[in-house]
């Protein structure tokens, strides 16, 4: 599946594109910048990025995401994709919108943006979130793409879409 020289191309869905794609996104540009090209954008987008998922993407992960920007799927939607990932169940549907063939998966994170307690409780919903996305990244990250065919893939995605985060 893979093309020497050639990066995957990813998107990742979210509702708001404000924190859960956000996340995705920065993460994937850490983790699999190697392999992949990765973006991110919202079903109804916020049209700004949340300041606490930018702070956490900073202070806890050390990454700096001051040019995330929160955007409509749209954007997109004549791209050329390898991979589409929702991160909400609002984003599911719209991952079927996009031209080609590219592999569809469903990974839906709880919206930490509708957490209420204290700043720490709030910011706490949003750290395990993160960590949560990262931790499926990883596993991600680490399959073999050139030695799986399409079908391989879009099970394994499957599969750790249903897999627990490990938290």
């Amino acid at each position: 599946m893979e093309t020497s020289g050639q990066k995957f191309r990813i998107l990742f869905l979210c509702t708001w594109n404000a924190s859960r794609s956000i996340f995705a996104e920065y993460f994937m540009r850490e983790l699999g910048s190697s392999r992949f090209d990765a973006f991110s954008a919202g079903v109804k987008p916020r049209g700004e990025v949340s300041p606490i998922t930018l702070g956490i993407l900073k202070d806890k992960f050390r990454i700096d995401a001051s040019d995330a920007r929160s955007k409509s799927w749209e954007e997109f939607k004549d791209s050329q994709l390898d991979f589409i990932v929702s991160v909400s169940e609002q984003a599911e549907e719209t991952s079927h919108a996009f031209p080609g063939k590219p592999i569809l998966a469903h990974w839906p994170y709880e919206d930490p943006s509708l957490v209420r307690g204290s700043p720490e409780e709030v910011e706490s919903a949003y750290f395990r979130t993160a960590s949560r996305i990262r931790y499926r990244l990883q596993l991600f990250n680490n399959l073999s793409f050139d030695q799986l065919d399409r079908l391989r893939i879009e099970l394994k995605m499957k599969e750790l879409g249903q897999s627990k985060d490990g938290l």
